[in-house]
Parts: structure tokens; sequence; C-alpha cells
């Protein structure tokens, strides 16, 4: 009887040998997530060049069927071209947003998000300088903005508490002067904390 128990175990295990995939994206789980990378373009260090770059951290909480709450806070800093040197502007904004997971292979290794989001923050012109090095003076202020943005997300699983994130968005805000619409792509890490 114990063969007959064995063999039937053997069999199964060697039936069922498909890989066994760690839990993730489980209701309550946490993330620390890094992310950066170009706004409104490719930068580079050419005075004619727009583009800019960013940077954010974020805790990212998950819900149920991968879906998840982000907070975080991003700084962004888009250059405009003047004469022959560049002016920056830079926003530091605050973001509370959530991300639905519209699609995920079966593994959960790799998950695709929509994501909305609101925004807060400041925005300042030239670093507060209103005169410029050739005696003009800028007309953009210093401002409080606010707005939101729409996030398409994709996250793939490197190891079981690391994540590698891809990113593509769109901010709109307003009470600035300088423009409303920002268009980021970028990369990110997620380290899973819990």
């Amino acid at each position: 009887m114990n063969r007959i128990i064995l063999s039937i175990t053997l069999v199964l295990c060697f039936a069922f040998s498909g890989g066994a995939y760690a839990q993730r994206s489980l209701s309550g789980m946490r993330g620390i997530q890094l992310t950066g990378g170009m706004v409104d373009g490719i930068y580079s260090s050419k005075n004619d060049n727009e583009a800019g770059y960013y940077f954010g951290v974020a805790m990212a909480t998950y819900a149920k069927n991968g879906n998840k709450w982000v907070l975080g806070t991003e700084y962004m800093e888009r250059y405009y071209p003047y004469r022959e040197t560049r002016l920056p502007i830079a926003q530091f904004t605050a973001e509370g947003g959530y991300y639905y997971n519209f699609l995920t292979d079966p593994s959960k290794t790799v998950f695709l998000s929509l994501g909305g989001s609101a925004l807060v923050g400041y925005e300042t012109s030239n670093w507060g300088e209103k005169t410029l090095y050739d005696g003009s003076t800028l007309q953009h202020k210093d401002a409080f903005i606010y707005g939101g943005a729409i996030t398409l997300e994709i996250e793939t699983y490197l190891t079981d508490r690391v994540v590698l994130l891809l990113t593509g968005r769109e901010r709109i805000l307003w009470g600035n002067s300088t423009g409303h619409f920002h268009t980021q792509f970028g990369v990110g890490i997620k380290f899973i904390i819990n």
C-alpha cells in the first residue's frame, strides 16, 4: 500500500511540476518606488533644447486584484531657450492616486496599469531671479500649482521583492504661466517592503 501511495505521489509531483510563484501584489503589500526620466522630449545640454528631466519617490500600497494606491513626491525641471542660454522652470509636486491593473500574465510577473492622480505643488521660474543676465525682466511668476496626471505603467518583477517600472505620463497643471501640459516617460525601480 505504501508503494502505491508513493508512486501516486511521485506521478502527481511530475504531472504538476509547473513553476511555483510567490504571492505578488496582494492586498496590503507596500513598496517604495524611485522613478526618473525625461520631460517633453529627450534631454540634452544644448542651449536650444527645451526638454527636461524628473525624478520622484513614492509609496505604493496594493489593493485587490493588483490595483494600487500611490502617494509620493516629484521634482521636475524643464528648460526654455533664451538667447544663448536656457532658463530653468522647476516644479515640486505631491501626488496621490489610484492605479487600475487591467492586464497581467498568469505568473503575475508583468502588470499593465492605468492610473489617475491628483497633483499639488509649487513652480519656480529661473529659481526666483527675475532680472536676467542681459538686464531683461522675466515675466513668469512663481506660483502654487494644482491639477492631475494620467499614467500608463508596466511593472515587471525581477525578483519577488524588486520590480522594474516603465512609465508614460501626461501631467495637466493649472495656476502657472509656463504651460499646462507636460509629457513624461521614464523608468523606475520598486522595492517591496512587506
